[in-house]
């Protein structure tokens, strides 16, 4: 198979079959079900354009078309192509455009494709739900591997799905497409649901949740964590299963063209205010956001809770930030102890430190390998020994 790449000109031919023949040979196992679907997925065709970051928080459009090696080095690698930012995606961004904010789609990178793939234990025969096309990569594999009838792609922008669907067309492949917002309905019912965004406890999980059959199986992760939990629906509605010892980070859900404005006045508050307590850390500052167990157990214990870091030479500094008003700043030189100001009814910084210093004492955090049920509420259940807690309850 030989795709054409479009230029100005007319179009040449792209040679791309050993390209994705080293991809599958580096994502999947020698006999493994999906080491097939990946070497026949033309991945460069569903990413023609896509934004990478120039390191200051702006973002450059490339488009494939213009250099070809670049264009197969980037969609064959086992990396993730961010294909929106904001509002704006590659696709329609001019010569010259540069994109601000953050990340609101993107092209997986296809290991963790796979093996989201695999912990949804699909099977001939059974349908599919696909919750967060993005460029359709997922789509893909599945319907190489399952048959288009039994694959259904969802996603909540109405661009990334036709996108999708024209691409996917292309290639032989025609699942069915689906523009809906997850966390308020999702059409149909299905045997197994894959998702590639991070879903909300509560509200928004029921909604999912309710589209899945009766031992029927899901894999996901949730909002603001890097935690992979998966399950089966029994006969009550339950979902039961664990939290795999693994992580993965995908977006959050949004229910729009971009996400909701950041706490813009609480970081700058967190940035230049002088808290109400303030004290010296006990441990180094670390930027928790990329911590993702630290992370996952700060959005487990304190909910809703975002950061910011930065680094001035070797000055290292975090701010974290919650809707109900509370913020922190941790600064220090390296590996110093930081000065720490914190305000609000919470006091952030101090429930991070009470983490680390559990992680520090009994060695691990009780999350990864915890038994999870998750009730038709959407409310996640965690245990682990005699550790127990519940996340998304009203």
């Amino acid at each position: 198979m030989r795709a054409r790449v479009r230029t100005e000109g007319g179009t040449v031919p792209m040679d791309w079959e050993e390209h994705a023949e080293r991809l599958a040979e580096h994502v999947t196992d020698p006999d493994s079900r999906w080491r097939l679907p990946v070497a026949k997925v033309a991945r460069h065709e569903l990413v023609p354009r896509w934004w990478e970051s120039d390191g200051s928080g702006r973002w450059v459009a490339h488009d494939g078309s213009s250099n070809r090696d670049a264009w197969a080095e980037a969609a064959y690698a086992n990396r993730s192509l961010v294909t929106k930012v904001g509002p704006l995606h590659a696709d329609h961004a001019e010569p010259g455009d540069r994109a601000e904010g953050r990340p609101t789609s993107s092209a997986t990178l296809p290991s963790l494709v796979v093996r989201m793939l695999r912990h949804g234990r699909l099977g001939d025969g059974l349908s599919l739900l696909d919750l967060g096309t993005g460029a359709g990569g997922l789509t893909a594999y599945a319907c190489d591997r399952l048959g288009d009838g039994n694959v259904t792609s969802l996603d909540v922008d109405p661009y990334l799905v036709s996108a999708a669907r024209k691409r996917l067309a292309d290639m032989g492949y025609r699942p069915q497409m689906l523009t809906a917002d997850a966390t308020k309905h999702v059409p149909g019912s299905y045997d197994r649901i894959v998702s590639t965004v991070a879903l909300p406890c509560g509200a928004g999980l029921r909604e999912v949740l309710s589209a899945l059959k009766p031992g029927g199986r899901i894999a996901t992760t949730l909002a603001r964590t890097s935690m992979v939990v998966t399950g089966w629906k029994d006969r009550n509605g339950d979902v039961v299963g664990q939290v795999e010892r693994e992580w993965a980070g995908f977006m959050l859900t949004r229910s729009g063209d971009d996400y909701p404005p950041a706490l813009a006045e609480l970081f700058t508050l967190a940035r230049e205010g002088t808290g109400a307590d303030t004290s010296t850390g006990r441990y180094p500052v670390v930027d928790v956001a990329n911590a993702w167990e630290l992370r996952s157990m700060l959005e487990v214990t304190t909910p809703g809770v975002e950061h910011g870091f930065a680094t001035h030479g070797r000055t290292r500094t975090a701010y974290m930030v919650h809707p109900d008003g509370s913020w922190a700043r941790a600064a220090a030189e390296w590996t110093d102890p930081p000065e720490v100001h914190q305000s609000g009814p919470q006091r952030l910084w101090d429930a991070l430190e009470r983490i680390r210093t559990r992680l520090n004492t009994e060695g691990a955090l009780p999350l990864y390998g915890a038994h999870v049920r998750i009730t038709p509420d959407g409310v996640v259940h965690l245990s682990r020994g005699k550790w127990q807690v519940s996340m998304g309850a009203s």
